[in-house]
């Protein structure tokens, strides 16, 4: 048991030992020294570097994944100051725009930045139509483009995400069965994005794949969550990364991220939930151990 983490409940750890270099691939840092954007939708105090330092702790995490909220639109300094914080344990992805300048790109992409995302659920910044113009900018770079949507305009979407070339990765394991109507044409879609060799699943922020949010991860809501995780575990493992969504900025109650992290043994036997938290990040965000290693020598993680 340790200290209370800021915007996480519980104290406990894992009720499993993460493995050595588990990595959260999708966490938020929030600065209170800098402005939101003018048109921010979703909005959170202090989330700093040192307070989810105390969370990999807790967790026993190696690695980490920042992405950029809609909050600062394309002012990614929060973003910058964190990775310069962890160092080479974590990489970053960032919001940009067809009008973003190349010297920009260059600097996120030696700060270690490895993908741009579309939130299309807290709109602001970014909309769909920016995805095609987008597309030839990231194959260069050779990252990857994020998207954050809601079930009925993934369904409307899928296939030109699917024809995109670029990777493809699909945030808080689609919102699948947010809409339960919806979730057997989600769970088809899903897979064909994964079948076409260039889709990732996130399985983040499990409270925003079920109905009712973080009080929802139980009884029939996690069942058919269970089920949607099911249908594609056996066929496409490799293909699926997990993260906690630290600080929770849409949740008003914070969730248990021990608990969160424990949906992965409910769902995985040890060696599928070890490539989940190691090997497929390591895959997609372009870990090494050596790069790791130096980031811990020069002080950049604690």
């Amino acid at each position: 048991m340790t200290d209370r983490v800021p915007h996480s409940s519980g104290t406990d750890a894992p009720a499993f030992p993460l493995p050595s270099d588990a990595c959260d691939c999708h966490m938020h840092i929030f600065d209170p020294a800098l402005p939101f954007a003018r048109n921010a939708v979703l909005t959170h105090g202090a989330a700093t570097p040192a307070q989810y330092d105390q969370l990999r702790a807790r967790l026993g995490l190696r690695r980490n994944v920042i992405v950029q909220p809609s909050s600062y639109g394309g002012d990614h300094r929060a973003l910058l100051a964190a990775l310069k914080h962890f160092g080479a344990s974590a990489r970053g992805v960032a919001v940009i725009t067809p009008e973003t300048a190349d010297q920009e790109l260059d600097q996120l992409a030696a700060a270690g930045v490895v993908g741009a995302r579309l939130n299309l659920v807290q709109r602001g910044a970014t909309d769909i139509a920016m995805a095609e113009p987008l597309a030839a900018r990231l194959r260069h770079l050779g990252w990857h483009l994020e998207v954050h949507m809601l079930p009925v305009d993934f369904l409307q979407a899928v296939d030109q995400l699917v024809g995109l070339g670029v990777d493809i990765v699909v945030d808080h394991f689609a919102r699948a069965c947010t809409e339960p109507a919806l979730a057997p044409l989600m769970t088809r879609a899903v897979n064909k994005l994964l079948d076409s060799g260039h889709g990732w699943l996130k399985l983040s922020g499990a409270y925003m794949a079920v109905p009712h949010g973080s009080g929802d991860l139980r009884g029939p809501a996690l069942q058919q969550l269970d089920d949607f995780v099911t249908s594609i575990a056996d066929r496409f493992s490799s293909r699926l990364v997990w993260g906690t969504d630290w600080p929770h900025a849409t949740e008003s109650v914070k969730p248990d991220d021990a608990a969160l992290a424990d949906l992965l043994a409910r769902w995985f036997p040890p060696p599928v939930r070890d490539a989940i938290l190691v090997t497929n990040p390591a895959v997609l965000y372009g870990f090494n151990g050596r790069d790791d290693q130096r980031a811990l020598v020069s002080g950049g993680v604690t």
